[in-house]
């Protein structure tokens, strides 16, 4: 009979120490933060990023047979960025890019080679998993004052807000792939500004001489494409066609950009941009100086590349 009050005494000490090692655990974990994974992005409603690159190179000559000019400078930057909502149904896409380009050598004097203002947003409510029912707002203008060159001569042809672009458009956008986008509005308002002086009077980029802008109504596509390959290859161009319904519907204004970067260390890079544009209103070229063409915008460099966000 003391065996099993021993043996019972044994079993209720045991079970008495077991629940208080419990309930202490319990506590402790009751007591600890709960860190959420930083990898978790399951409600985060913006995602933003981009990347900013500056390209610097600089030569002299002296007593150089081969010949050349006896200073150079130039210096390319690019700032791109986006900012992207989802939630449920709806979706804004965002995007920024800012190029501007300084040439300066000892022949040729102090010029720019590139120069660029661009903002792009986009609203939609999706209809189905690829398309949305979508609107676009485009702005688009320069920042210096620019030149066309001929011999030893250079003509003024272009400001900040002359030209200026800015395109309102509702449409369908079918997105087929996370990288990959193509906006199609057969109903699109745009409107092209010269607000500078001597260039309204010209009658440049389509406006009637004296006016200061001119309104567009047509149909606009746009296709934009976004594509890491990986760690070291990136790919980000766009391609956007308009017709004017009022004018010359036949002749459809070109405007695409490229842009390729390869990461060659954490902080250093090798771009090449590329830009092709057609507008029939914009007759600056040929033998006259008053006629339409292709305008083509190539620039390769190597520099500091930061890239931001996720």
């Amino acid at each position: 009979m003391n065996k099993f009050f021993l043996i019972a005494a044994f079993f209720i000490s045991f079970s008495v120490s077991a629940q208080d090692e419990t309930i202490k655990k319990l506590k402790v974990e009751s007591q600890k933060t709960i860190k959420k994974d930083v990898s978790d992005t399951t409600n985060k409603l913006w995602k933003t990023g981009g990347f900013f690159s500056l390209n610097l190179a600089q030569g002299s000559l002296n007593n150089w047979a081969a010949g050349g000019d006896k200073f150079s400078l130039s210096l390319n930057t690019i700032f791109s960025a986006y900012a992207f909502y989802k939630k449920d149904r709806h979706s804004w896409d965002n995007t920024l890019d800012i190029n501007f380009g300084y040439l300066k050598t000892s022949t040729l004097g102090s010029r720019k080679n590139d120069d660029r203002f661009d903002l792009l947003s986009k609203y939609g409510y999706a209809l189905t998993d690829k398309w949305n029912l979508s609107g676009l707002f485009n702005f688009r203008t320069q920042m210096a004052n620019g030149y066309t060159y001929s011999d030893n001569s250079k003509t003024f042809s272009s400001a900040f807000l002359s030209p200026a672009y800015v395109l309102l458009g509702v449409g369908f956008d079918f997105k087929p792939t996370k990288n990959f986008s193509l906006f199609l509005s057969p109903l699109t308002a745009r409107w092209i500004v010269v607000k500078n002086d001597s260039l309204s009077a010209k009658g440049l980029y389509g406006v009637v001489p004296g006016k200061k802008s001119k309104s567009e109504f047509g149909a606009f596509v746009s296709a934009e494409y976004l594509k890491e390959f990986n760690k070291t290859v990136s790919y980000k161009a766009r391609l956007d066609l308009f017709s004017n319904y009022k004018h010359n519907p036949g002749k459809i204004d070109v405007y695409m950009t490229n842009l390729w970067s390869v990461k060659l260390s954490k902080v250093l890079s090798a771009t090449w941009n590329l830009d092709l544009i057609y507008d029939d209103d914009v007759r600056l070229f040929g033998s006259d100086g008053k006629s339409p063409a292709w305008q083509i915008k190539s620039l390769i460099g190597a520099g500091l590349l930061v890239k931001f966000g996720k």
